[in-house]
């Protein structure tokens, strides 16, 4: 098992270091990380926002990814039209290490009583490296095994968000527009990255049941070469307590579970891997932590003359 395990980390690891293009985050509790994706919902909502997320995919998989993502956003419509936010994303498989940070804006549109569109761009950069360690079979170093690597390049995403006022959604956007190429400065080796223009459809509905609510939310995305997707159902009681389950195309189906209390928001995931690896990978896990302050109240200034005392 231990030389299956070894076999498949050094084949993983040299393909994803060849290849042109890398296909981006999966996250489960997408729901809540709107904006890396699709700049166009950055500072929609109310008040401020923090957002962590750590994921373990495809855990007691040699190499496997581990991602971790931290957003913040805020709604300036009190100062200036328009939503602010910066978006961070580290992930690491095999020897590969990738980083993305964004700047978010979003200008928001009005269009009459029917919702409001959010038309949105981040810019920033990404972060692409790698230091592999090697073991050759005999004392003599392999000079055609790459070596280590970074270097970062221009990345660039937009989007547009509709935002109904029937507790409904729906966003369309592209990420690395740049397809930023990069390669080492210097060395004999051909590894290079270069990063392929993402497509994403996005799409929620929240319903009802009283004092509670059923939320109904769908992910699309796509390179243009293979398509996947997520759908998630949650179960919200009494706007506190969730649990709903989550599909995710040849990959897994996965269960949710979590709460709000006053301004904080726990969640976790665990997925069933349902790939190719499902015979040696224990599942994926997430942890969410959700933070949000809402601003207090423009104050009201008020005047009083004598004569209407």
């Amino acid at each position: 098992m231990k030389k299956r395990l070894l076999l498949f980390s050094a084949l993983f690891c040299t393909i994803s270091a060849n290849v042109i293009a890398q296909q981006d985050k999966l996250i489960t509790h997408f729901i809540f990380d709107k904006m890396s994706i699709n700049p166009g919902s950055t500072g929609l909502e109310p008040g401020i926002c923090g957002t962590a997320i750590y994921r373990n995919q495809w855990d007691k998989v040699n190499g496997a990814p581990n991602s971790a993502v931290f957003n913040v956003e805020a709604n300036m419509n009190r100062w200036f039209p328009g939503g602010i936010g910066i978006a961070f994303y580290h992930d690491a498989i095999g020897f590969n290490r990738q980083n993305n940070l964004l700047l978010n804006y979003s200008y928001p549109l009005a269009l009459g009583g029917a919702g409001t569109l959010g038309i949105g761009v981040g810019v920033g950069m990404i972060n692409m490296s790698n230091s592999p360690t090697w073991v050759p079979p005999t004392t003599t170093f392999d000079v055609s095994l790459p070596s280590g690597f970074a270097a970062t390049s221009l990345d660039l995403n937009a989007g547009l968000y509709w935002k109904g006022t029937q507790d409904y959604y729906v966003g369309i956007s592209s990420t690395h527009l740049s397809e930023s190429l990069m390669r080492p400065a210097t060395g004999i080796t051909t590894f290079q990255y270069q990063t392929a223009r993402h497509y994403y459809l996005m799409a929620g509905k929240k319903i009802a049941l009283g004092k509670n609510a059923v939320d109904i939310q769908g992910l699309l995305r796509t390179e243009l070469t293979k398509f996947s997707g997520d759908i998630n159902a949650r179960f919200i009681w009494r706007g506190m307590l969730y649990g709903g389950l989550t599909y995710r195309t040849v990959d897994a189906v996965g269960l949710m579970v979590g709460g709000t209390f006053r301004n904080i928001t726990l969640g976790y995931s665990y997925d069933f891997t349902t790939n190719k690896l499902a015979g040696i990978s224990t599942g994926s896990h997430e942890i969410l932590l959700k933070y949000c302050y809402q601003f207090p109240p423009i104050p009201i200034t008020k005047s009083r003359h004598p004569r209407w005392l």
